[in-house]
């Protein structure tokens, strides 16, 4: 079913609301350990400089939101699509589970079991959206990159501290 393109365009405006929307909340238990909690662990030499991470992860929300408006706009109807659409919503998440376990409650350990369980939601995900709509799997590669990067980064920050 083809939707008008008003339709479209407010359909692209929440798909990237909602992943954005998980980021501002987990963003709330983040931003407030920055200073001091976080400042005061132990990192590896290849952590990235602090600012990196606000627009790093901003444009990352924005590509899954397009990513998800790709497999759904023209078949929300179809059960593939619909089952792409919950393993989304099921890493989105497991995805606000690691700033509440790291930042939130200081668990380093379950962070990182928890962030290796993303991995392969966000994978499994990919390939998911990927079998649907070629595009939208490879608009899901920069987040499954980084959060390989950032699996090693938790990882080496429970080992060091």
């Amino acid at each position: 079913m083809k939707l008008p393109s008003a339709r479209l365009t407010g359909l692209l405006i929440l798909c990237i609301a909602i992943p954005l929307a998980i980021g501002l909340i987990g963003s709330v238990f983040t931003l407030p350990e920055i200073a001091g909690w976080y400042a005061g662990l132990n990192k590896p030499s290849f952590t990235p400089p602090g600012w990196i991470f606000g627009p790093v992860w901003t444009l990352l929300y924005i590509l899954m939101g397009v990513s998800l408006w790709v497999v759904i706009k023209d078949g929300i109807g179809d059960r593939s699509v619909q089952q792409a659409v919950i393993l989304f919503a099921v890493q989105l998440v497991a995805n606000l589970g690691w700033s509440v376990l790291f930042f939130g409650l200081h668990r380093i350990a379950a962070a990182f079991l928890e962030i290796i369980f993303l991995f392969a939601l966000i994978a499994v995900t990919t390939l998911s959206f990927w079998r649907i709509k070629t595009t939208a799997g490879w608009l899901l590669v920069p987040y499954l990159c980084w959060t390989g990067f950032a699996s090693l980064l938790t990882g080496s920050v429970w080992l060091l501290n």
